[in-house]
């Protein structure tokens, strides 16, 4: 007799066979296959590698155009080799015109405009020592070496003796934002065609003549001046 409650052979054999037949087969992973991308994931990420790549080359078309814009501003400036003794080389396109300065000699006269528009004649300023001297704002030595001009300047001015600075390859407009930002009191010439420079004969700049008050031209130095060779330069004219 069987107890009531209990499982039957039979029913023992059944509850297997059913176990059996919905257990899941679970297939061993290859380790060899790659893992499939969900299909959703896989079509977002073509338009997202497609941005990227537009991007990059958007920023390569960025570069390339700055660097041209580089080149074309850097060739179109003035010339300006600095060399060793603080000289910046310079390209004159002005004709020469004139005989070239000569030490023991009168230094050639010229005519120009100042930087606040006035008229200027070398030869109006005879009967006083002058420093003459070539220069630029975009010139590296010259920016150096002006506050020792301005500094000197004082007492220079003092004695009856003038300064006069011509500016390269500059307009009007330049020369007075140069010289309100630094200080420069002295006269400025603003000589943007070389005209000046050209009759000079100059080849690099800072350059200076030192000219006595009877209009004869003392000494010519090329290259930057420390204030010991300032001082010594203008007393050799009075200064």
């Amino acid at each position: 007799m069987t107890e009531a409650g209990a499982p039957t052979e039979g029913d023992s054999a059944m509850t297997t066979m059913e176990a059996q037949s919905t257990a899941e087969v679970v297939a061993p992973a290859d380790p060899a296959a790659e893992p499939a991308e969900p299909a959703a994931a896989s079509l977002d990420e073509r338009p997202r590698r497609s941005r990227r790549s537009l991007l990059t080359t958007i920023g390569l078309m960025a570069l390339t155009g700055a660097i041209i814009l580089a080149v074309v501003y850097l060739t179109n400036q003035p010339a300006k080799t600095a060399t060793g003794d603080g000289l910046t080389s310079v390209n004159l396109t002005g004709a020469a015109s004139g005989a070239a300065p000569e030490v023991g000699k009168t230094a050639p006269d010229f005519a120009a405009a100042t930087s606040d528009g006035s008229t200027f004649t070398l030869g109006s300023l005879k009967g006083h020592p002058v420093w003459l001297t070539f220069g630029a704002s975009w010139c590296q030595p010259c920016r150096a070496e002006a506050p020792d001009i301005e500094a000197a300047y004082a007492g220079f001015k003092a004695k009856g003796g003038e300064i006069v600075q011509v500016f390269l390859q500059e307009d009007a407009a330049s020369v007075k934002d140069y010289a309100d930002r630094v200080g420069l009191t002295y006269v400025k010439i603003p000589d943007s065609t070389t005209a000046v420079a050209s009759q000079y004969r100059i080849l690099g700049i800072p350059s200076h003549f030192f000219i006595n008050a009877d209009g004869t031209l003392q000494a010519i130095k090329v290259g930057s001046l420390d204030p010991e060779k300032i001082k010594v330069a203008l007393a050799g004219i009075g200064g």
